[in-house]
């Protein structure tokens, strides 16, 4: 059997037999990801170009369309490129790469949520001192220890994964490079030491979660004393977006990362893997912006201002 020192390319799983639906998917696949690059680069234009959009709740707003648009980037056109040209192939270092940036964006995402509830829980519940805890300057401190912690997060988890002996063959049976399938090649035992930094990551995860909880149990007690109905709508027209991706990102990712091997099958695998990794950067501007009428003024004085260019 090949060992990891004689692997030179991983072969990723074929999402068709026939060329005719090979071209399907890739079709599916361009209409996707050109979806979700529109949606997250006119919410990442909008609060980069409107002033009224330049506060904290906008600015981790704008953190996360551009964290969505390098996790949809980092899976999407690889699998593109082997639906179109017909072929299964990706390199050792080019696997190694895919691996590294989407835990990157991953775990600077799921930080950046968390300091998203945080900001919700001071602008409700501690609104003298909003100004004062979420400054430019607290802002920007946070942004950046939530990318350092993702950086951190990856560098940890694929350097561990790819020092492991891999005796299984080099077929990984995802559409992307993906941690636990390339588990499943490693030898026998050497995974555990994988393992221990996922359940240590586990915790964490469920550290942050319970902070999130936490501080939404805060709001929604804050929120129904409020005396107005206007001040409930606005309440939650910003809070039940934010909880809608947290609890689709954060189901999804638990599922594909802590679920034993005896429960997985090719469908359930690709299936899990689609819903974490491509649905909610494709469906995270629609939440947020479905509800939100800033965001929709801002659109269309970009949209405006794009129609004046062309005139």
């Amino acid at each position: 059997m090949p060992n990891s020192s004689s692997i030179s390319q991983f072969l990723l799983l074929a999402l068709a037999d026939t060329r005719q639906l090979q071209l399907l998917h890739f079709w599916l696949l361009l209409g996707i990801y050109l979806a979700a690059l529109l949606g997250n680069g006119l919410i990442s234009t909008a609060v980069a170009c409107h002033h009224r959009l330049h506060t904290p709740m906008y600015f981790f707003l704008l953190n996360l369309a551009l964290l969505d648009l390098g996790c949809i980037s980092t899976t999407l056109p690889k699998a593109m490129a082997n639906a179109l040209w017909d072929t299964r192939h990706i390199s050792y270092a080019g696997c190694a790469v895919q691996v590294f940036f989407l835990l990157l964006f991953f775990g600077a995402e799921y930080c950046i949520l968390t300091i998203m509830s945080y900001d919700r829980y001071v602008a409700i519940c501690k609104p003298l001192h909003y100004g004062t805890l979420m400054d430019s300057r607290a802002c920007a401190t946070m942004a950046a220890a939530a990318w350092a912690t993702g950086l951190l997060y990856s560098l940890l988890h694929t350097a561990n994964t790819f020092s492991l002996p891999l005796c299984q063959g080099n077929t990984v049976k995802q559409f992307f490079c993906e941690i636990p399938q390339i588990l499943k090649l490693s030898c026998s035992k050497s995974y555990l030491r994988e393992f221990t930094l996922i359940a240590v990551s586990a915790l964490v995860l469920f550290g942050c979660f319970a902070f999130i909880l936490f501080s939404y149990v805060q709001i929604f007690r804050a929120v129904l004393k409020m005396p107005s109905e206007q001040g409930w709508h606005k309440a939650f027209s910003t809070c039940l977006p934010h909880l809608a991706v947290v609890s689709l990102f954060l189901s999804t990712v638990v599922f594909a990362y802590l679920k034993p091997f005896s429960i997985s099958s090719p469908f359930l695998d690709l299936a899990v893997a689609i819903l974490y990794s491509v649905v909610p950067p494709t469906l995270n501007p629609i939440i947020y912006s479905m509800r939100n009428k800033e965001i929709k003024h801002a659109l269309n004085k970009v949209f405006q201002h794009a129609i004046s260019l062309l005139q």
